[in-house]
C-alpha cells in the first residue's frame, strides 16, 4: 500500500527591491546554496525546492498560491534575508492553506569584522527581517513552525526534517477515509466522537459499512489466492500447534488469510486507508479479523478496535509520518491492560485482543490459534511476539463535546521480568513518564483513552505541532509532570479552546 507521496516542501526567501540587483543576486545564490545542503545534508526526509525571491505583493500571493494548488507540495519554508516589509505578506499568507516553517537564520555563520560594513549589514539582516516577518503572523494569528538557528548545523536541518514530517501529517490528514465495519461497542463513551467536528477539523471521512457487505467481499476471495497467503504466512512466521492437529489449524489461518486478501480488497476498491471491527457484529465472518488486521496494519493501514475511529486514523497518520524513515520501530495500536506495581518495576501490560502491528516486534513473530471468549465466533488465528525496547509517544484524541483534545504521553518501552506463556497475544510494555503513578493519574484527569496510537517513530514535539496546525488542544505527559502544574494547563485549556 502506498504510505505516503513524494512530497517536495518549497523554499521561500524573502526580501525587497530596495537594494539593488547586485544584492538581489547575492539573495537569490545564498538562497539556493541553502536549499543545496539541505538536500545533501541526509537529515531531511523530503527534497527542498528553491524558488524565485520574493519581492512584491503580487508575486508573494501568486507564489503561496501556487504552492496550494501543486499536489506534490506539502509546505513552504520561509526565510528573510533581507528586510522585507511584512504588509506585502498579508494577502499571499491569508490565502494559504498548507504548513508553513519559518527558518530563522542567516547565510553567514559569524560576523566578519575586519570588513563589515552597510553594504554587508544591508544585504544580511535576517535578525530584523525575520522579526518584521514573524509579527504579521502574530498579527494575523495564524499558526506555524518557527525554527532559529545556522542553516548548516546538524541540529537545525534535523529540526527542519522533523516538521516535514509532521507537515505531510498535516497535508495528509485530508486524504484519510476511515472504514466503520459495523458501529461502535455498545455504551462504550471514549469510542465515540463527532464524525462531522472530525471532518471540519482534521478532514477525516468517517463511513459506516454493513459487516455483511464486507463479508461478501471476504467470502469471494478464491482457494487458490487463500492458499497461496497461508503459504507465505507459513514461511514467514514461526507456526505454534501447540497441540493442535496441523490441518486443523492450517484452516483456522486460512480463514485469516481470506479476510485479509477480502477487506484489502474491498477497502482498495472503496478507496479507504483505515478501518475498525467490532468484536460484537461480526456478521458472516468466521473469526473475529486477528491475523488479517495485523498484516493490514503492517502495510500501512490504521486500525481500531471496536469501532475506535479516532485511533484508527492517528494510526494511519502516524504511518503516514514515519514512511520511509531510517531504523524506523514501528507504530501500532494499543491498549492499556493490566499494571505492575512492584516497586522500582513498575509499568502497564499493552496489548489487545489480537490485533497489534508486527511492525513494533522485537524477535520472532509466531502464529497461533486460541479461543477468543467475545465474538460466538471459531478461534481466531493471531500473530504473537513481543515489542522492542526503547522510547515512544502513547496519543489519545478525545472529544470532550465542545473540542478534541489530544494527549502525549512520552513512554520508556522496556521487556517483561518473565515470559508469559499463557497469553496469547502481541504485547508491549511500558512505563509512562514521568513515572507509572503520575502518568496515570494525569493521562485519567486529562481524560485520556484505554485505546492508544502508539509509534517508536515520531516526537511529542512533532505531534503537538500536528495537533496546533489542526487547531485543537495538546496536553503532555512527560518527564517534568507535575499534577499540581498539569491540573493548571488543563483548566487553562478548558478557557482558551471553549
Amino acid at each position: 500500500m502506498l504510505l505516503s507521496k513524494d512530497y517536495k516542501f518549497w523554499f521561500c526567501t524573502g526580501s525587497q527591491d530596495l537594494y539593488g540587483d547586485e544584492c538581489l543576486a547575492h539573495v537569490a545564490e545564498h538562497s539556493k546554496q541553502i536549499v543545496d545542503a539541505l538536500n545533501k545534508s541526509g537529515k531531511l526526509p523530503y527534497e527542498v525546492v528553491w524558488k524565485p525571491t520574493l519581492i512584491t505583493n503580487e508575486l508573494i500571493r501568486k507564489t503561496f498560491n501556487e504552492a496550494n494548488a501543486d499536489e506534490d507540495c506539502a509546505g513552504v519554508i520561509t526565510w528573510m534575508h533581507t528586510f522585507s516589509p511584512a504588509k506585502s505578506w498579508i494577502l499571499g499568507l491569508q490565502e494559504y492553506r498548507k504548513p508553513l516553517l519559518h527558518l530563522h537564520t542567516q547565510f553567514n555563520r559569524e560576523i566578519p569584522y575586519d570588513t563589515i560594513d552597510m553594504d554587508f549589514m544591508n544585504e544580511n539582516q535576517a535578525a530584523h527581517g525575520d522579526r518584521e516577518y514573524g509579527h504579521i503572523f502574530s498579527r494575523l494569528n495564524m499558526e506555524r513552525k518557527v525554527v532559529a538557528g545556522y542553516w548548516e548545523d546538524e541540529d537545525v536541518q534535523k529540526q527542519i526534517g522533523s516538521w516535514m514530517r509532521t507537515a505531510v501529517g498535516v497535508v495528509e490528514s485530508s486524504h484519510v477515509r476511515v472504514m466503520r465495519v459495523a458501529d461502535n461497542m455498545r455504551n462504550v463513551a471514549v469510542t465515540e466522537g463527532d464524525k462531522v467536528e472530525a471532518q471540519i477539523k482534521f478532514g477525516w471521512e468517517v463511513d459506516a459499512y454493513p459487516v455483511n457487505e464486507i463479508a461478501d467481499c471476504v467470502a469471494s476471495v478464491s482457494a487458490s489466492d487463500t492458499n497461496a497467503l497461508v503459504d507465505e504466512y507459513y514461511d514467514k512466521y514461526d507456526i505454534l500447534l501447540e497441540g493442535r492437529d496441523p490441518q486443523e489449524f492450517r484452516r483456522h489461518v486460512a480463514v485469516q488469510a481470506q479476510i485479509e486478501i477480502g477487506f484489502e480488497r474491498f477497502l482498495d476498491e472503496k478507496n479507504y486507508q483505515a478501518i475498525v471491527t467490532h468484536f460484537g457484529d461480526l456478521g458472516a465472518l468466521k473469526q473475529l479479523p486477528g491475523l488479517a488486521i495485523q498484516r493490514l496494519e503492517e502495510k500501512g493501514y490504521g486500525f481500531g478496535a471496536e469501532g475506535d475511529w479516532k485511533v484508527a486514523a492517528m494510526v494511519r497518520l502516524m504511518k503516514i509520518m514515519t514512511a520511509g524513515k531510517k531504523e524506523a520501530k514501528g507504530t501500532s495500536m494499543l491498549e492499556d491492560y493490566t499494571y505492575n506495581f512492584v516497586k522500582g518495576k513498575e509499568g502497564i501490560l499493552e496489548a489487545h485482543m489480537l490485533e497489534i502491528c508486527p511492525s513494533i516486534a522485537d524477535g520472532p513473530i509466531s502464529i497461533k490459534c486460541q479461543p477468543l471468549s467475545m465474538g460466538d465466533r471459531e478461534d481466531p488465528a493471531r500473530l504473537v511476539f513481543t515489542s522492542k525496547e526503547g522510547s515512544g509517544i502513547a496519543t489519545s484524541l478525545i472529544d470532550l463535546g465542545n473540542r478534541f483534545r489530544l494527549i502525549i504521553n512520552d513512554v520508556d518501552c522496556k521487556k517483561t521480568e518473565k515470559p508469559m506463556p499463557k497469553l496469547p497475544v502481541a504485547t508491549n510494555y511500558w512505563t509512562p513518564q514521568p513515572d507509572l503513578y503520575t502518568g496515570a493519574e494525569a493521562w485519567i484527569l486529562a481524560g485520556g483513552a484505554h485505546h492508544t496510537a502508539f509509534t517508536y517513530d515520531l516526537t511529542a514535539e512533532q505531534m503537538g505541532d500536528w495537533a496546533n496546525a489542526m487547531g485543537i488542544e495538546a496536553v503532555y505527559i512527560d518527564k517534568d509532570t507535575k499534577i499540581r502544574e498539569f491540573k493548571k494547563d488543563l483548566m487553562l485549556g478548558n478557557l482558551f479552546y471553549r
